[in-house]
């Protein structure tokens, strides 16, 4: 309603003069109409408001909030600078009573001060905090601890003090205490950490008594292996005097062409295969790289060094020749050899009518991959990855290869994983014919846990093979529970680790193999 329609009332007359001013200095609206009409002015609806006293009131209220939310930063800042100085206070008090306990310390150590202050004025001395009981307390348990002050040794200089915060280095396998992976990876001075320097690049065996025992493995159905076989027994038995133990299969075999081979032994259940490490020495292989992982695959446990003969199709693990097997194995058994320290995958499948992730059917090792595909099915696999209790990804494709650095160059290499260095600790993580084009290749370090799960919502079962063997269905809700093995395979290197490796690479699969380019085309011109 406009105002000039305001200003009137009913009778005619001009109320304006006779209107009083309220002491706040605005006019009483009230008083212009009678109360009949003010009734009907709030009820009815105010027509033709003004569009910018809408605006105003909205940036109004838009400043109120502005200010509440200024009003509550500030009253955050106030108490997190509040509390900051509660630390510095409490952590000023800590300083100063260290400073304290130093100098009664350095007071207690006069005496001996006195009488070593011809060899304190030419170097700097290294006490510990014996003198305050810190070094007690401390060196009761486990664990490196740092506790040291660094003193000017001169007498009639003034004290100065270096302290570093205390601590402690400890290994833990799995979340728990452990010694289980525990290497010689760090070194410790004064609070400082730093990686310890290797003695040597390459790991060398060195035999502290002769070998007495020998175990040799063939490949089957192979007459060449038979033969050369029988001669090696020959060999070590008259030559060197060794006991040795061959597969049951290889022993009839051996006792149907002659009576000479009664000496050798063999096993004949699982129960005695499973203390063969405790009676075998050393391990020779005649074949390819399936025999080594045979001959890893007989060892639950710990395993004998390997002395692996290329006989096969492949060689990435087996260095040694048969045209020369006895210089060969008089360097081996003479010593010192270098080896290659082949780590292995202990892997658990876990149900899911399992009542806890202990609750898993027998371990399984494998020395260069297990494989989870999805079979027969004409689904995508659906897999759920896991890293240390850490979500990785959802698998959807083929499948997946969780390899270790040995296998690198097997099934892992065909479906675009990395070439490894053996020596390498780590477990690749290799995609197979992934449905996604970001979804690349992994190195996962040596000490996680990785927990490959079915979900329940999968339209088909998974299908688990370690090695290319020992097939085993995944259903929804089943799990694969992977880590590295504290028991690698040691095999014996032909020159050293490195060599070895990169001469397979080149030999076995023409890595960068290509004709040099020509050298008559065009040059560029020198200065």
């Amino acid at each position: 309603m406009a105002p000039h329609k305001l200003n009137s009332n009913p009778s005619g007359n001009s109320s304006v003069s006779s209107c009083s001013q309220s002491e706040n200095g605005f006019i009483s609206s009230f008083s212009l109409f009678p109360e009949k009409a003010v009734q009907e002015l709030l009820q009815s609806p105010i027509q033709g408001s003004d569009d910018h006293l809408i605006e105003f009131s909205e940036a109004l209220r838009t400043v109120a909030k502005a200010l509440r939310k200024v009003a509550e930063g500030k009253a955050s800042a106030q108490a997190e600078a509040a509390e900051w100085k509660r630390k510095f206070e409490l952590e000023r008090t800590r300083n100063l009573q260290l400073e304290d306990k130093g100098k009664s310390c350095l007071e207690h150590q006069a005496d001996l001060d006195d009488v070593k202050s011809n060899n304190l004025a030419k170097q700097p001395t290294l006490y510990n905090d014996e003198a305050n009981g810190q070094s007690e307390e401390c060196c009761s348990r486990n664990g490196i601890c740092s506790h040291e002050v660094l003193r000017d040794g001169k007498p009639d200089s003034d004290t100065k003090m270096v302290r570093k915060a205390s601590f402690k280095l400890q290994w833990y396998c799995k979340g728990e205490k452990s010694d289980q992976h525990k290497h010689d990876i760090v070194s410790f001075e004064r609070g400082n950490i730093t990686t310890a320097e290797r003695s040597s690049k390459q790991i060398s065996l060195k035999w502290e008594s002769c070998p007495q025992t020998v175990l040799i493995l063939t490949k089957p159905n192979s007459v060449s292996v038979q033969i050369l076989c029988a001669e090696m027994i020959r060999w070590l038995r008259q030559h060197k005097k060794l006991q040795i133990y061959v597969e049951p299969r290889v022993k009839v075999d051996l006792l149907s062409e002659s009576s000479y081979f009664n000496f050798i032994d063999t096993w004949s259940d699982d129960k005695e295969i499973l203390k063969l490490h405790t009676k075998v020495d050393l391990v020779i292989t005649l074949g390819g790289d399936g025999t080594v992982l045979w001959a890893a695959s007989m060892f639950k446990g710990p395993v004998p060094p390997i002395v692996p003969f290329s006989l096969g199709s492949l060689g990435f693990m087996t260095p040694f020749y048969s045209e020369n097997y006895k210089e060969c194995l008089e360097s081996v058994l003479k010593g010192p050899i270098s080896i290659t320290l082949r780590h292995r995958l202990l892997c658990h499948v876990v149900r899911d009518a399992a009542k806890n992730e202990f609750e898993t059917e027998e371990p399984i090792l494998v020395l260069n991959e297990v494989t989870i595909d999805r079979g027969i099915s004409s689904y995508l696999t659906n897999l759920e990855c896991y890293c240390d209790n850490s979500f990785v990804t959802c698998v959807q494709g083929d499948g997946l290869i969780l390899s270790t650095t040995s296998g690198s160059t097997a099934y892992s290499l065909a479906a675009g994983g990395s070439m490894v260095h053996p020596q390498v600790p780590g477990i690749l993580f290799t995609p197979i014919c992934p449905h996604s084009l970001s979804f690349r290749p992994l190195i996962l370090p040596e000490h996680v846990t990785l927990r490959v799960q079915v979900p329940f919502n999968s339209r088909s079962p998974a299908w688990a093979s370690f090695d290319g063997k020992d097939r085993k269905q995944l259903a929804p809700g089943d799990a694969l529970v992977c880590s590295m093995a504290p028991w690698p395979v040691p095999t014996a290197c032909l020159v050293d680790s490195t060599n070895d490796f990169l001469r397979s690479i080149h030999e076995g699969l023409h890595w960068n193999l290509r004709k040099t380019q020509s050298s008559d085309g065009p040059r560029e011109s020198f200065p």
